[in-house]
Order: C-alpha cells, then structure tokens, then sequence
C-alpha cells in the first residue's frame, strides 16, 4: 500500500519505520525542513516540505493514489483539516492520533476510521500495569468490551501440562473466556491452539475475555498446583 503520514515527529517516524519493515511504500509531510531531511536520509521514506493542510502539498505528496492516511500532527485541529482533505481526495483508510476527547466526534464525522487516543491509550497502559503486573500485555477491543491478555504459564501454575480442552472445561476458568494463542517458546512462533495443544511451563497464553473477567482469568492461570 502507499501510505502517506502527515507530521514527521517521533510518532510518525516510527510508524514509518514500521510500515517500511511490512513492506509498504511510504511518504511524510512536515513544515520542519530538517525532520523530512532526517525521514529521508535515516529512515528512507519519500519527505515533502510544507504543510500537511496544505492541498498543493497533499496533491504532490500523491493524496490521490494512497491507499492510507495516518494524520499525526501536533495538534488535534490540524489532524481534523487533515483527516477531511484526506476524505475529500478519497483515502479508503484513515487513522488519526487524538489528544483531546472533544475532538473524537468531529474527527469520527470527517472520515476517521481509527482514532488513536494519546491519553486513553497512555493512562490504560499504566493503570494496567500497576493492576495487572503479571499481564505482559492488554489489548482493549470494541470499546473496551474485550480484552485479549498474553500471560506466562510458570513451573508451579495450575495449567501447566494440562490441555486447553481441560482448562476449558474447568468450572473455575471463567466463562466467557478463551485461548486463543500459543507460544511454546519466546523464540518460536505464535500459534492458534485446538484442544489437544498442552500448555507447557515456560509458554506464553494470549486469552480472550470479558473486563470483568479479568481478575477471575489471572488468579486461575496463576493458581498453584
């Protein structure tokens, strides 16, 4: 895909990065001179100087032929000016960093399929962090209606050298609930399970389940034998 990416700060670089490493072409628009000079030399993106409002600049940039749009300016009203030009010149996809929740809806309105929200996104993460400690990582889906954890299984768990159709089927595994990712091994690959797969001490669990089942879901997996 092309991607354009309006702003070349720190965020929009390493989106740059990341997009690059999948395989997409990529290019930037920022005002400052030296940041589209640091895109192209050391991350080895296309750069266009100016604004990303500007519709001289997007046109040139090739807003007409991308397939996707990320808008990561510094300010939530540029973001906005951009994710409605965005729509105007018929981007398909259309993401958006959002500080302020005021803007949620207008940006919603103007065409934003995804928006990112800095706060939300930084205050979760820590909350999590602080109550969870045990979780490696939380993703949040559907308005936070669901949740996807990656948690260990230790040598001592309640789960270890049993099957995900024997946990399944425990009454103290939460309904609701599911394993839906296996890793052996932090070096090997993440795979889907069936209900033979046998969680071994030392693999990784990703499980879906419900906000309110979170706490029920660690203290099972974390239950000693």
């Amino acid at each position: 895909m092309y991607v354009l990416i309006g702003g070349a700060g720190l965020v929009g670089l390493t989106l740059a990065q990341k997009l690059i490493a999948l395989g997409h072409t990529v290019a930037v628009i920022d005002i400052d001179v030296q940041a589209c000079h640091y895109a192209r030399e050391q991350v080895g993106v296309m750069a266009f100087e100016g604004s990303a409002v500007s519709t001289e600049v997007l046109l040139e940039a090739g807003i007409r032929k991308a397939d996707a749009l990320a808008a990561v300016l510094r300010s939530d009203a540029l973001n906005l000016a951009l994710v409605t030009l965005a729509k105007h010149y018929g981007v398909h996809q259309i993401v958006t960093r959002m500080r302020h929740s005021d803007f949620e809806e207008p940006l919603r309105i103007s065409g934003a399929a995804h928006i990112v929200s800095t706060v939300d996104l930084s205050v979760s993460t820590m909350v999590n962090a602080i109550e969870y400690p045990q979780i490696e990582s939380m993703m949040h889906f559907e308005q936070g209606q669901i949740e996807i954890l990656k948690l260990s299984v230790s040598q001592n768990c309640n789960i270890a050298g049993r099957s995900v159709a024997m946990v399944a089927q425990d009454a103290q595994f939460p309904q609701g609930s599911l394993i839906i990712g296996y890793q052996p091994h932090p070096h090997e690959n993440l795979t889907i399970p069936n209900g033979s797969t046998v969680l071994e001490p030392g693999s990784t669990l990703l499980i879906v389940t419900k906000p309110g089942s979170v706490h029920q879901v660690v203290d099972f997996i974390e239950s000693c034998k």
